[in-house]
């Protein structure tokens, strides 16, 4: 089996134990996911079989988009509604649309995060998370996201105190931790907040509508169709740009063979080779040799 299958992960479970109970289902030792969806966020989660585990990392990189919810007048120790209170205060006065919408726009393009305590980042060799339940406070590295969107979602005219909550749609880059989006938010207000809900509706080109669920996965494989959940690994890749060649050409590619840079290279950090349709390697310019192109992964060479 060789390719991307979108799952949507349901609450409760790690992107680990999704991996470990897909490759009893699929009956495959070669199963990675393509990023962290922590156990309480339900949404799409890409995952690769055989072959299309060599291009996990593309599919990390790419874009994301969530639907969350803020609310106002809490905040926790994860930063979402399942740690504990930290602090409390009631929204004592009337928060207009505009207000809000002013602190999207604000947070919209590059912005600065400082990861949650209740995080994967490793630090000296450990994760924040085992710090975190042990009690220890460390310095975390703060880090540089783009946020491409932000916007809210339902028709509402104000928030006050029966009122606190509101949801958001964002699409941002690697590394965006939306938990502290929704707090900072919440500061910029002048409240303690908290993420009460999210869902990753999409993840790259794989959207909510693409995904099978788990029940629809072991149906699948009841009835000997295991292969029809696979989508093609060159979905994965889609959002970077491609470079046809010929068959010669591409026996040299699938040899992982330094070449000559095309006059028609694509512009982009790495680019897709192609041979009939099908992704056969990524290539990009040589840094220390101009005018040549090399290898960065090959997928095909056989």
């Amino acid at each position: 089996m060789n390719g991307i299958l979108p799952l949507w992960k349901p609450r409760g479970m790690t992107s680990h134990d999704c991996v470990f109970k897909l490759r009893k289902l699929l009956r495959t030792k070669k199963v990675g996911h393509t990023g962290t969806l922590d156990p309480e966020v339900s949404g799409v989660l890409p995952i690769c079989i055989g072959r299309a585990t060599k291009i996990a990392e593309y599919i990390t990189a790419s874009g994301k988009t969530y639907e969350g919810e803020v609310t106002l007048g809490c905040s926790t120790t994860t930063e979402d509604a399942w740690g504990e209170k930290v602090q409390e205060k009631n929204v004592d006065r009337v928060i207009t649309r505009k207000e809000v919408e002013e602190i999207l726009q604000d947070l919209t393009g590059d912005i600065t995060q400082t990861p949650p305590m209740f995080s994967a980042i490793k630090v000296n060799g450990k994760r924040l998370y085992e710090y975190a339940r042990q009690g220890i406070e460390v310095d975390r590295p703060s880090r540089t996201v783009h946020i491409h969107s932000l916007q809210l979602l339902e028709d509402w005219n104000e928030l006050d105190r029966n009122n606190p909550a509101f949801s958001f749609e964002v699409v941002c880059g690697k590394g965006t931790y939306v938990r502290t989006l929704a707090v900072e938010i919440g500061n910029r207000l002048g409240y303690p907040a908290h993420m009460s809900a999210l869902t990753r509706t999409q993840s790259a080109s794989f959207r909510k509508e693409d995904c099978f669920t788990f029940e629809e996965i072991q149906e699948f494989v009841l009835t000997e169709r295991s292969q029809d959940l696979l989508l093609p690994l060159e979905l994965g890749l889609s959002h970077l740009p491609k470079k046809a060649i010929s068959d010669t050409l591409a026996e040299k590619v699938k040899n992982g063979a330094r070449l000559e840079e095309p006059e028609d290279w694509p512009e982009g950090p790495e680019v897709v080779m192609e041979y009939q349709g099908k992704v056969i390697a990524i290539y990009q310019r040589h840094p220390d040799k101009p005018g040549i192109i090399k290898p960065v992964k090959v997928l095909f060479n056989d």
